[in-house]
């Protein structure tokens, strides 16, 4: 496949603001005002501040009036800082450089100035950002810059958006690990704000994806979850059904890679060392998405039959509290977009295909094949939902949360894995069945 033909920009849009797109600019498709704010900002090392909740809207007439939610985003949906020349001349570092997907912290060290510490000319700005490099490019409708704020009261007002937002979606009491998830809810908030584009799915799309759903085992789970009425399950027998559902669906990724339809242009050293970092992060997202309603039902039947004690209770990590409420609001927002198989199967390969691993043979073959899904699953989801403008990132967005939780969970002594699933399968079910 040429891969260039994912290059096309007719009907498409920016996957920052949503404004005509006119290319792939820093690894993914956007427009002349975003390329050029992107650049600018990671040339003259800019830190900005939101006065709102860092979750603002970007859009064609308002993507000026947050300086901060437009870099945030541009960083969120893969935007490569290291296709930038150091020069800051025109002309991109390496043309065939794709998108990133980069791990909150080093979004948050980017957000904050900690990468350019150091460094000098580093700029702090709360005012809007001018276009005039793409037609139409105004500033905000207000025609005002964003009101002045420090640290202290963005903090303020950041936490104020936040116990909103937990108050909306969980009704249970967060921590302030959350200060980045609000971006997760915007699919949406402002779905409507684009017209809806009429257009035919790229036959090369879907060819792409019948393999990669062919390639899927979507079968119900054959680990028993079943069990009688009035039982006490003991925390080693959860613990026990947990590892053999881990087996299980470790076992069906091993056999999906083998499916694949680039399988055999990777080498063994490749595909080993991609299974061997991302097996997690695929158990995860499975579990959440094809599975999610035998791991959220029958799965939290059991759990519920289990009863932690006081020690278990007083002995619960930080970790394990961290990791317990990512995995709600993960849940709610799959629980939110409904995932098609199809999508399912395109994030999957995405993750999968992590080219930044360590150790790998041949990191740019990965980083092409990485693109092809990306751009493949960007088609599918335009053609698919054309009156949710914004589902492609929103789905993107989702999979460095993946990665982050799927790290965080190794960390959780496995001895408290019972009292975390019993947490998260509870809080799930019980905030579905409010709706």
């Amino acid at each position: 496949m040429d891969y260039a033909d994912y290059d096309r920009v007719d009907q498409r849009t920016c996957l920052i603001c949503g404004d005509r797109a006119t290319g792939l600019h820093y690894g993914i498709i956007s427009c002349e005002g975003c390329k050029g704010f992107f650049k600018r900002s990671i040339c003259n090392k800019r830190v900005y501040r939101c006065s709102r909740d860092k979750n603002c809207v970007m859009s064609r007439k308002q993507r000026n009036r947050c300086q901060y939610c437009r870099l945030l985003k541009c960083l969120q949906m893969g935007m490569n800082r290291k296709a930038i020349r150091e020069d800051g001349m025109p002309g991109g570092r390496n043309k065939s450089i794709g998108p990133v997907q980069i791990s909150e912290e080093e979004i948050e060290r980017i957000m904050s100035g900690q990468e350019f510490e150091g460094e000098a000319n580093i700029s702090w700005s709360n005012n809007g950002d001018s276009d005039h490099s793409s037609p139409g490019n105004g500033v905000s409708e207000s025609n005002q810059p964003s009101p002045v704020s420090t640290p202290s009261s963005s903090r303020s007002v950041e936490l104020n958006g936040f116990t909103a937002l937990r108050d909306q979606y969980i009704g249970t009491p967060v921590s302030t690990h959350y200060q980045y998830l609000p971006h997760l809810f915007s699919y949406s908030a402002h779905s409507a704000l684009l017209p809806p584009q009429t257009r035919s799915l790229d036959p090369q799309s879907h060819s792409l994806i019948n393999q990669l759903v062919s390639a899927e085992d979507l079968e119900p789970l054959g680990t028993p979850m079943l069990i009688e009425d009035g039982y006490k399950v003991t925390q080693a027998e959860l613990f026990a059904l947990l590892c053999r559902l881990a087996d299980e669906l470790l076992f069906r990724q091993i056999a999906w890679i083998k499916k694949l339809p680039f399988f055999c242009e990777l080498s063994i050293k490749d595909y080993t060392c991609l299974l061997g970092s991302t097996w997690q992060e695929l158990i995860l997202l499975s579990s959440l998405t094809v599975y999610s309603k035998q791991i959220f039902g029958d799965l939290a039947d059991v759990t519920s039959k289990y009863s932690p004690s006081d020690d278990e209770l007083h002995r619960f990590s930080e970790e394990g509290m961290e990791v317990m409420e990512r995995l709600i609001y993960l849940y709610r927002k799959f629980n939110q977009l409904k995932v098609s198989n199809e999508e399912y199967a395109c994030m999957k390969a995405i993750n999968f295909l992590n080219q930044d691993i360590r150790g790998l043979a041949n990191a740019s073959q990965l980083e092409q094949l990485n693109k092809r899904y990306w751009y493949v699953c960007q088609d599918f989801t335009e053609y698919k939902y054309p009156h949710q403008p914004n589902r492609f990132p929103d789905l993107m967005m989702c999979l460095p949360e993946i990665r982050y939780i799927a790290g965080k969970m190794v960390n959780v002594p496995l001895e408290q894995l019972p009292l975390l699933f019993k947490a998260v399968l509870h809080s799930c079910k019980t905030s579905v069945s409010k709706e």
